[in-house]
Parts: structure tokens; C-alpha cells; sequence
């Protein structure tokens, strides 16, 4: 029977085989972790005022929630410029390439070939001496040929398909990954900010507090003078002012590193956005955070968390590929074209056509596929433990995120509190002092102890907003799973 009436049926029968194919090795589940039904702080967070309602903003852009419109800028800046979360883009493309590749092995290959030749006989070979002495024989000859070839790999059970899961599960990790680049380069983004904010009204504070024990050791060199101070108090006060003026150029070289880390998280030299942040603002407030959620919630939209799932997901894909090496594998293979010694290309009977059927099956190679097998298991199993320890991390980190800022806030409410007293005190001593009561020396002292404390308040409130900036960055903020996403990995 000619070739060409067996082709459908042949095609038929084989692409019933692919479709019934089995799928060897075990069918991934996400595996359950023990979560509690609440954070520790999580009350006492909800609990927390200071801020209104109006300023509290969704997880999805939390750093909206700081009020502070040049905070907003940086981080839309970063999140566009950032060379970090660009790497992570060019990753993703690279993973969605690789299902592309997966798809493109379950579907048959076809190829287009030709060949022209022209060819003189040598009469001095063998072969060439006894064709010479036929007659009529031309020992200038020519050859054309043009073949259509394909071929289809049987996906019987089903090691291909296990590649594509594994591909598809490495690019929703990579997708995990952007995201969870993403958070990070908002989250410090944001602590530079921050940083920088409480640098600037440190050494502003720093500079008033120079000033005020520049003027304490005038006072005291005056009254050493006039023999009204001993020498101990006058070198207290030499001390004194070489003490806080050490202080202001630490903070100067922490602002200026500070500075230029937050151009590079912006993806810019060093020095291209200093004069943004020459003038320092107010300083931005821990906002009201009450987007928490459960525990269990954090598995689904922690972006690490998410990507470490799916690597899991990839090895278990690809330990049911390698078990499928132990099975055999067919291929079919078909050719149609035409050929000619001299004739026309696609004259009568220049037609050829063949058909193939492949078997390819490693019958001495099982100790090879076993420590295939073994070592994609044994990184399976390194993935699930890296899963597991990546949740735990994250649980932690939510903890300790949230232990922080309520303790900072906490204390920032008490210098607060001393701030406030001792500036009543401050204009006590300024007031007896106009009334001829105190001494100049109880003012500028009673300066000191208003610039020492204001100043611990300055880190105390720096300290509570970086708080709450990685609580945001902890509890997975600024990025969400799509709901499908969710809802596919909920049921594995």
C-alpha cells in the first residue's frame, strides 16, 4: 500500500497514543506548614494611634501611607530606574523563553532541505575505469533533491510534560522573584529616606548643640577670668565643645553615604540627587498599620515565599522526568520530496516518501537514571527544607518588625514627653534669667539637656518609621499574587 494512504490513519493512531500517555512520577502537592492563627504584636498593632484613617494605605503601595510626597517620588523613581529589579525583569524574560522551548518539544519538528550537485568522474579510479567502459556513459553528471522531513517524539509518559511543568514553575518563580526585588528596592528606598531624614535633623541639632557649648566655654573662660570659676569647670567646658564638635562630622560621612546609596538605588551616579534632599523636611511618622492579615496569608503573598514554593514545585517536575528516563521512548518520522539525477525536479516518478518509526529505550543505563533520580530527589528535598526554613524566616521577621516598631514608638513617646518638660524648663531658665533670678550658665545648660534629649527623639523617631518600613517589607506589602495565581497554588 502507497505511503500516503497509511500517513492519516499512522498520524491518527499515534497522536491517540500522546494524548493517553501516562505521567510517571508523583503529582505535587504545597505542602501544609503549622502557622498560628495571629501574630504576637498583631493586636497591639491595630491597636497603635497617632494616625488617622485617612492615612493609611493598602499593603499593595504602603510607602503612600508616610504622607510625604518627595518619599512617593524616590520610590517611584527607584521602582522605574532600579538596575537590581531590571537584573530580576531580564530573568523573568529569560524563564518565560524556557517555557516557550517546553512548549515547542511536546509539538512535531519539520524541516525543509535541498541539495544541487554537479560532479565530473575520475576514469582513474576503480569505479570511474569501469563506468568509463560502458558505452554512453557521461562522466559529467548532476543531482537535485528537495525533501520535506518531520518528526514527533511520543510524550508516552509524559517526561516532556513534567519538563514543561518544571519550566512553568521556574517562571512563576522568577515572576516571585521580580516581585520580591521589587518590595526590596521600595523597602530601602524608603529606610534611606528615612535615614537621611534623621541624619539632617541630628546634625542640625548637632550644630545648635556646638553653638550652645561654644557659648558655655566663653561663659566659663570669662568667669575663670575674673576668678569666679575654678580650672576644672573651664576644662570641662574645652571638653565639652570638642565632644559635640566630633559629633558633627560622623554624622556628616554617615549622611553622605547615605546619600549616595540612595542615588544607586535610584539608578544614578553618586551626587545626582543630593540637592533633592539638601533641605531636610519633617520627619515622616511611623503610619498606622492594619493590613496584617493571618499567618497563613503571608504564604500566599510573600513574593520569597512564593518563589521558594515554586522552585519546589520545578524540582518535584523535574524528579518525574528523570523517572521517566527508565521508559521508553518512540518517535515517528516521515519524509516526502523529490529527487532527480538529471531530470526534471518534480518530473514523473522523481517522488520519494518514506516513514519512521523510532524506539529508543536505555536498557543499561538504569544505574545512570537511578543517581539521576536520586540527586533531583535529594535537591527536592533541599528545596523543602529551604521552603520551610524561608517561612519561619518570614514569621520572624514579622515578629521581630513589629516588636521593633512598637518599642521604638514607645520610646519616642517618652523622650517626647522629656522634650517637652525640659523645654518648659528652658523657658523657666530664660525667664528667671531675664529677671536677673538664674545665671546665663542655667540657660545654655538647660539647652544642653533640651538638645541631648530632642536629639535621642530624633533617633527614637527614625528608628519607629524604619519599623514600620520593614514591617511592610515583611508582611510582603507593595505586591500581590493575581487572584488565579492564589487560588491555583492554594489547591496544590
Amino acid at each position: 500500500m502507497p505511503l500516503p494512504r497509511l500517513r492519516l490513519p499512522f498520524l491518527l493512531i499515534a497522536a491517540g497514543l500522546a494524548a493517553t500517555g501516562c505521567t510517571v512520577g508523583g503529582d505535587y502537592r504545597r505542602p501544609e506548614l503549622p502557622q498560628a492563627a495571629q501574630y504576637l504584636h498583631q493586636a497591639a498593632l491595630g491597636a497603635r494611634e497617632g494616625t488617622n484613617a485617612a492615612n493609611v494605605a493598602e499593603l499593595r503601595q504602603w510607602w503612600t501611607a508616610f504622607g510625604d510626597p518627595r518619599l512617593t517620588r524616590l520610590v517611584t523613581v527607584a521602582l522605574a530606574q532600579n538596575l537590581d529589579l531590571a537584573q530580576a525583569q531580564a530573568r523573568v524574560s529569560q524563564a518565560r523563553a524556557a517555557i516557550g522551548a517546553a512548549d515547542a518539544t511536546l509539538l512535531p519538528l519539520a524541516s525543509l532541505g535541498g541539495q544541487a550537485a554537479r560532479a565530473y568522474q575520475s576514469v582513474q579510479t576503480p569505479l570511474g575505469q569501469v563506468l568509463n567502459a560502458t558505452p554512453g556513459h557521461d562522466r559529467a553528471g548532476s543531482a537535485r533533491e528537495l525533501n520535506l522531513q518531520a518528526s514527533w517524539e511520543l510524550d508516552l509518559f509524559g517526561g516532556l510534560r513534567r519538563e514543561r511543568e518544571a519550566a512553568q514553575a521556574d517562571y512563576a518563580a522568577s515572576e516571585a522573584g521580580w516581585a520580591a526585588t521589587r518590595l526590596a528596592v521600595a523597602a530601602q528606598t524608603a529606610d534611606l529616606y528615612l535615614t537621611i531624614q534623621g541624619l539632617q535633623a541630628r546634625l542640625e541639632l548637632a550644630r545648635r548643640q556646638v553653638d550652645t557649648d561654644a557659648a558655655l566655654l566663653e561663659l566659663a573662660t570669662l568667669l575663670y577670668g575674673k576668678g569666679l570659676a575654678n580650672e576644672p569647670v573651664l576644662r570641662q567646658a574645652e571638653a565639652s565643645l570638642a565632644q559635640a564638635r566630633a559629633v558633627v562630622p560622623g554624622l556628616d560621612a554617615a549622611h553622605e553615604v547615605a546619600l549616595h546609596a540612595l542615588d544607586v538605588m535610584l539608578g544614578a551616579a553618586p551626587g545626582t540627587y543630593g540637592d533633592d534632599m539638601a533641605a531636610a523636611g519633617v520627619m515622616a511618622r511611623a503610619p498606622r498599620i492594619t493590613a496584617g492579615g493571618s499567618p497563613g496569608e503571608l504564604l500566599r503573598r510573600r513574593p520569597d515565599l512564593i518563589a521558594a514554593e515554586r522552585r519546589l514545585a520545578a524540582a518535584s517536575a523535574r524528579t518525574g522526568a528523570a523517572v521517566a528516563e527508565y521508559y521508553p521512548k518512540l518517535s515517528l518520522g516521515a519524509l516526502f520530496g523529490s529527487a532527480t539525477a538529471g531530470g526534471a525536479l518534480f518530473g514523473s516518478g522523481s517522488g520519494q516518501a518514506a516513514g519512521m518509526l523510532g524506539l529508543r529505550w536505555r536498557l543499561f543505563d538504569f544505574g545512570r537514571i537511578d543517581a539521576q533520580i536520586e540527586a533531583s530527589r535529594g535537591q527536592e528535598a533541599e528545596l523543602l527544607a529551604a521552603y520551610r526554613l524561608a517561612a519561619l524566616h518570614a514569621a520572624e521577621d514579622v515578629e521581630n518588625a513589629g516588636s521593633a516598631l512598637l518599642r521604638h514608638e514607645e520610646q519616642a513617646a517618652l523622650l517626647a514627653q522629656s522634650v517637652e518638660s525640659l523645654a518648659r524648663a528652658r523657658a523657666a531658665s530664660l525667664a528667671a534669667y531675664e529677671k536677673g533670678a538664674v545665671s546665663r550658665l542655667d540657660v545654655l545648660q538647660a539647652d544642653t539637656r533640651l538638645l541631648r534629649a530632642a536629639d535621642a527623639r530624633a533617633q527614637a523617631q527614625t528608628a519607629s518609621a524604619r519599623a514600620a518600613v520593614a514591617t511592610y517589607r515583611a508582611l510582603g506589602g507593595g505586591w500581590q499574587a493575581p487572584q488565579d495565581e492564589t487560588q491555583a497554588v492554594a489547591s496544590r
